[in-house]
Parts: C-alpha cells; sequence; structure tokens
C-alpha cells in the first residue's frame, strides 16, 4: 500500500518518484512546534523493493539556538523554506568528513533570521536563493543527540546516528540505480 505521505507530497504539487526499486522520495516535515534547539520534525523515506517501504525519522528542519544567536552570516542563521528541491542533493562529505547528502547541484530557498533569539522566525521577511550547504546530515556519530546546539546551522540533521546510518545504506543503494542525484521535499506541519 502507498504510503500516505506520498499524496501530501502530491496535493502540495510536487512531484512523487514511484517507478522501480529504491527511485527514493525524501521528505521533511516541519512541524508546528518552534521550540528551537529540538529534534521535533520528521524526515520520511518513502522506496518500493518488491513493496512499498516507509521509514520515518526524528530530525530537526531548523538551526541551533547556538547559530540563531550566533549566525555565520550578518544576514542571519538560515531556516530552509517549504518546497521541492529537484536532484539539488548528491552524496559527499559533510564539513569534509562523512557521506552526507549535501547541496551541490542547485540552489535552495531560506529565510534569514538575524534577530539573534532563541525564537524561530518562520516565514519572517525575504527569501534568499543560492548555495548554502543546507546538508542533510547527522548530529553526533555514534548514540542520539538530544539538543540541536550546534549541530545544526539550517542544515537538515538526525538526531539518531544509527538512523542517519539507515538512511544513507538506502541513499547508496539508490545511488547504484539512479545516479547521484536526490531530490528532498520539505512540508510544513505533520498531517
Amino acid at each position: 500500500m502507498r504510503p500516505s505521505i506520498l499524496d501530501r507530497v502530491e496535493e502540495e504539487g510536487h512531484v512523487v518518484f514511484e517507478s522501480g526499486y529504491f527511485n527514493v522520495n525524501i521528505i521533511g516535515v516541519r512541524t508546528s512546534d518552534s521550540r528551537a534547539n529540538s529534534f521535533n520534525d520528521y524526515l520520511h523515506v518513502v522506496y518500493k523493493n518488491t513493496k512499498w517501504i516507509e521509514r520515518i525519522y526524528s530530525i530537526t528542519t531548523d538551526p541551533g539556538i547556538y547559530w540563531l544567536e550566533n549566525p555565520s552570516r550578518v544576514e542571519g542563521a538560515a531556516i530552509l523554506a517549504p518546497g521541492q528541491y529537484r536532484s539539488v542533493y548528491k552524496i559527499d562529505k559533510h564539513r569534509g568528513k562523512y557521506d552526507a547528502l549535501c547541496q551541490r547541484n542547485g540552489k535552495v530557498k531560506v529565510w534569514r533570521d538575524a534577530n539573534r533569539d532563541d525564537v524561530l522566525d518562520w516565514h519572517q521577511g525575504d527569501v534568499h536563493e543560492g548555495y548554502y550547504g543546507i546538508n542533510i546530515h547527522r548530529s553526533t556519530a555514534s548514540g542520539i543527540s538530544t539538543n540541536v546546539d550546534k549541530w545544526s546551522a539550517g542544515c537538515q540533521v538526525f538526531a539518531s546516528s544509527k538512523d542517519f546510518n539507515e538512511f544513507m545504506y538506502v541513499c547508496k543503494q539508490a545511488k547504484e540505480r539512479w545516479g547521484n542525484s536526490f531530490t528532498y521535499t520539505l512540508l510544513e506541519n505533520q498531517f
């Protein structure tokens, strides 16, 4: 049975990948919980492997408090805007250290939270489009992180290293079949 998250992706006007094995759909869901520094969002990984498979992981789609209060850019901390980013990601080294999905193949859209407080300012101000290094990676190298802190300056970050390793295994299977190009869709609010 096809997972219902794919219906939501289509309702938002985005493409769903259904043909062949490991033609992976990577879907982030930003919940309405605006508490900064929490892994309170979800990443759905949906693909076929003789039948539909869906994995759901705890992530953050927002920067941690450290980067909100100390942004690396004058314009403020990056918050990825909802949308579908077609073929923008590829498996590459995150910060030169380990394999992750990295924004290498195209631009993404972000809001800039510039008021240096610990409140996430979604839908505030202009949307900026460019190459910002908004990667999909893990927090800690082993175990589970409970706070975002410095792990995300705008990236989509897994709380659990085990979950991330499972995710990367699926991505590497997809790469063998479909090439090193991945689409990421970010939706708002859990349905």
